[in-house]
């Protein structure tokens, strides 16, 4: 009969060179930096309710358990249980398809399941798997609540997809420096992204041309409601001519002496 080690510190002293490396190349046990990863075996969350977990057991934690995403928070810096499954994951190494059932799983209880596959997925896979994986989900919009050492904030799906595809910190963990789709683009290593506003050059040049437009028919004052009355052909401007007049007199007074 196989027995536990209750003390979860094996996983890091058995990851050395030789132990399996993620799909991207790194060694799953080094991904997170030292000073996390030691808080993380530390802390309450991990010793409770993270030993001896399996990838169906993920899914319940993350429903009963997580709440918000983020890495360490508080003043303290404790690790957050988001953060916590997350290393929990990187331990396990699940399959691809295993990842894809957490992504499709829908609803309210789920949105923090999907969030964490998101993050695990930019943590492991090659570039190509993780924009193709990823992308899908910058039009979700559900909420979610992100903790950090400065309180708590409201993102969303979207957003924090977005943050793992551009930025370089991400819930406490510096992520591996991910070509740009661009340079992938240009390989051909992936297709152009369509965006769902359709090509974003044509919208421009839409809104330039009926801007251009509108701005032709409208009179001036048209914006405030104010119309400008259209002149019949040799109608003379009264106020125009009134003030010229007004001027003219004003020089003849100043030029004989008047004034």
């Amino acid at each position: 009969m196989a027995n536990h080690r209750a003390d979860e510190k094996r996983f890091l002293d058995e990851r050395g060179s030789g132990g399996p490396l993620a799909p991207n190349g790194l060694n799953p046990a080094t991904i997170m930096e030292k000073p996390v990863r030691e808080r993380i075996i530390d802390c309450y969350f991990w010793k409770d309710q993270c030993f001896a977990l399996n990838e169906a057991d993920i899914v319940d934690r993350v429903v009963v358990h997580v709440k918000f995403i983020g890495g360490t928070y508080g003043d303290a810096q404790r690790p957050s249980p988001f953060l916590c499954l997350a290393f929990k994951l990187l331990q396990l190494g699940p399959s691809d398809d295993i990842l894809r059932e957490y992504l499709d799983f829908g609803g309210e209880k789920f949105k923090y399941l999907r969030a964490l596959a998101c993050f695990y997925i930019r943590l492991t896979r090659q570039a190509k798997n993780v924009y193709n994986l990823l992308e899908p989900y910058l039009e979700d919009r559900r909420k979610l609540k992100r903790k950090t050492r400065m309180g708590t904030a409201l993102t969303f799906i979207d957003q924090f997809v977005d943050d793992l595809l551009t930025k370089e910190r991400v819930c406490a963990t510096t992520l591996w420096k991910m070509p740009k789709r661009e340079i992938l683009e240009d390989l051909e290593v992936l297709e152009p992204r369509i965006s769902p506003l359709g090509d974003i050059e044509d919208l421009l040049e839409s809104d330039v041309e009926e801007m251009d437009g509108k701005g032709r028919d409208k009179s001036p004052g048209s914006e405030f409601g104010e119309v400008t009355p259209e002149r019949e052909p040799g109608e003379m401007d009264v106020d125009k001519g009134a003030n010229e007049g007004q001027t003219m007199e004003a020089e003849s007074e100043v030029a004989s002496g008047k004034v």
